[in-house]
């Protein structure tokens, strides 16, 4: 591990540390900066922002639940791979509450939402497949914002700790990032909520969750070094169709 680079990320005395080491591993991880493998210890993290190890240990705990290391006795902490199926289960669930926040929101549509949304679908056409990294920032922002506009804040919360396999995956597709595809899925979205329309919204919620993963198949052919595969035959990154009703 280059501990000299997680060094250049500076903690805040005044905030709490844990979430802080948590967050640097965390998008060190996503971005594979840190590797499948890699090898991390406690002494070494500590060492580089000067604090005790107690924190690192949390941090790692947290990073172990989200899937993303493995922390092994007597052998230290290592990078997990991608779980193929985890990034499946975790499409899953997050499409399943997504749905509902878009059906929220096209119940009583709100012209101040629905003109935020559109000021960043601006800001994402300005960035395009330009700038991989900040576009998916942008993806991450539209989301949360949907949520949050929802009175869903914690449901996202909740869809941060499911996705982080998922975020992984987003990475390692950056050199063909489609984000002209996205931003027109964004699009639609946002006209089914202005429209009012429950069932547009569930249909374009759930096609744009799982457009995301149309590529894995490719992703995990071209980095299979990465990725923690099934026995047997390899699941569909889609399990089922989507209906037409609401509850499709």
């Amino acid at each position: 591990m280059q501990i000299e680079s997680l060094a250049n990320s500076r903690l805040d005395p005044v905030t709490p540390i844990v979430p802080q080491i948590s967050r640097i591993l965390r998008e060190r991880i996503i971005r594979a900066d840190l590797k499948p493998g890699d090898r991390l210890t406690e002494s070494e993290v500590a060492r580089s922002y000067g604090v005790s190890r107690q924190p690192v240990r949390e941090s790692f705990i947290r990073l172990a639940d989200q899937g993303l290391v493995k922390v092994l006795p007597q052998r230290g902490t290592l990078v997990s791979c991608i779980s193929y199926v985890s990034v499946l289960d975790s499409r899953f669930l997050r499409e399943a509450i997504e749905a509902d926040i878009v059906k929220i929101l096209a119940q009583s549509p709100d012209p101040a939402v629905v003109a935020d949304l559109r000021a960043q679908l601006q800001e994402q056409e300005e960035i395009g497949s330009s700038q991989p990294g900040t576009f998916i920032q942008l993806d991450d922002q539209f989301h949360r914002t949907l949520a949050e506009a929802a009175g869903k804040a914690g449901a996202w919360k909740q869809i941060e700790g499911l996705k982080s396999q998922m975020d992984r995956v987003r990475f390692l597709s950056l050199g063909e990032f489609p984000a002209k595809n996205l931003i027109g899925q964004h699009r639609e979205i946002v006209d089914q909520i202005e429209r009012g329309d429950i069932a547009g919204g569930n249909s374009a919620i759930r096609h744009h969750l799982r457009e995301v993963l149309s590529d894995l198949p490719q992703i995990v052919a071209a980095n299979t070094s990465f990725f923690e595969l099934p026995d047997g035959d390899v699941p569909s990154p889609v399990n089922a169709p989507i209906q037409g009703g609401v509850n499709g």
